[in-house]
């Protein structure tokens, strides 16, 4: 399997699903932003504390990492950074694309794989906002040197993942009855730990393949790569029952040191 392939055409079908990731922001919230009124989510729906963010985002090369869908990065480019979307869904991007005509932004698109960001070079960026999406590349180590790599010294690092527990859980008992049956050991991969014909009975045929990532991947990918971790937030799932036993998300502020 083609595993870029096949999550870009699963995430262009999301899209067409209205799926909630997939929404335009409203002109609204555009408008506010442009006045510093401006909030975005990294884990769920908790909005990711401002003092995360540098004090003005004004003049800011900020990289929008597998954050398509006309929500975070509009509202990034409202509030004044120089925006660039790198996504590997096309629809997703389009929706981007739908909010900056619409609201006369400036917004670069490039369309890729979260793992593979050669197209820039070294030092590009003073900022990447990474929210949960790298649940669907098998090695998230080579995203976090990848993004040490386009960083400038100093540059901040803002990633939101899943917690890895929650895929311990069989997801038809979960899903369909409420019930916490634990099933799989960890790490967890859709392509070893489910068949062909459970995949697309519990989530629909051509469903995203999804992959667990230790805490170790994660966090001490993070390290390994040379960043420095200055700030984490945990929140609950904000679907399903796990929300009440544990929490579903986790989110990093990390920084490239300046030497």
């Amino acid at each position: 399997m083609d595993i870029v392939a096949h999550n870009r055409e699963a995430w262009d079908r999301q899209v067409a699903q209205d799926n909630e990731w997939t929404r335009p922001v409203g002109p609204d919230v555009i408008e506010r932003a442009r006045h510093g009124d401006w909030s975005i989510v990294l884990i769920g729906h908790a909005p990711v504390p401002r003092e995360w963010f540098p004090a003005s985002l004004a003049g800011v090369d900020l990289l929008a990492l597998a954050s398509g869908g006309g929500q975070q990065a509009p509202v990034l480019a409202a509030a004044g950074a120089t925006v660039t979307s790198f996504d590997n869904s096309p629809a997703q991007l389009a929706r981007d694309a739908e909010v900056a005509s619409r609201e006369g932004l400036s917004i670069r698109l490039e369309q890729g794989d979260m793992a593979d960001l050669s197209r820039f070079p070294d030092a590009s960026f003073d900022l990447i906002f990474h929210p949960v999406s790298n649940l669907f590349v098998p090695d998230v180590r080579v995203v976090w040197r990848e993004c040490f790599r386009v960083l400038r010294p100093g540059g901040l690092l803002l990633a939101g993942f899943l917690n890895p527990d929650l895929y311990i859980f069989d997801a038809d008992a979960l899903d369909n009855r409420g019930e916490f049956v634990v099933r799989h050991a960890l790490p967890y991969s859709d392509l070893t730990h489910l068949t062909q014909e459970e995949r697309d009975r519990l989530f629909g045929p051509g469903s995203t393949v999804e992959w667990s990532h230790t805490l170790s991947d994660q966090i001490g990918g993070q390290l390994e790569a040379g960043f420095l971790l200055s700030a984490f937030q945990e929140a609950p799932h904000h679907a399903g029952p796990t929300g009440r036993y544990l929490p579903g998300y986790f989110a990093t502020r990390a920084i490239k040191p300046t030497h």
